[in-house]
């Protein structure tokens, strides 16, 4: 059964777009900043500059894809969407948990916001994670 836009609440159809377009703004400044996200990558990840394009390109699918209606491409497209933004971002807290563990390898960013992104994570995957049951 395909599911619109129209026949959810305004602050569904918000929720949706603002959670849509930051996906997709954050994935493209993958691009356009590489080395601010390469910095940042585990020392035990390989590929790293591979890897912020793999996860920027992640971003922009995950952004668009709760963005288009139903069935525009296949039956389930936001839930599906929604579903790899909760994996993606279960996968981010390695940056965010290594990142803690190493603070020192960090001294342009405060210590506060380094450990405020992991607990940040969370009611960012229960938002994402409230679209792939709507």
């Amino acid at each position: 059964m395909q599911q619109n836009l129209k026949q959810h609440s305004n602050a569904f159809r918000v929720g949706l777009i603002v959670m849509g377009l930051f996906y997709l703004l954050a994935g493209v400044n993958h691009f356009a900043h590489p080395a601010t996200y390469v910095a940042v990558m585990p020392p035990y990840l390989p590929w790293p500059l591979m890897l912020v394009y793999v996860s920027g390109l992640a971003e922009i699918l995950g952004g668009l894809g709760v963005l288009v209606p139903n069935g525009f491409i296949f039956p389930g497209i936001r839930r599906f969407a929604a579903w790899g933004i909760v994996l993606m971002l279960a996968v981010f807290l390695l940056v965010h948990t290594n990142m803690a563990l190493h603070p020192d390898a960090f001294p342009h960013i405060p210590v506060w916001i380094i450990w405020a992104r992991i607990p940040l994570q969370f009611p960012l995957m229960y938002w994402a994670w409230w679209y792939t049951r709507k």
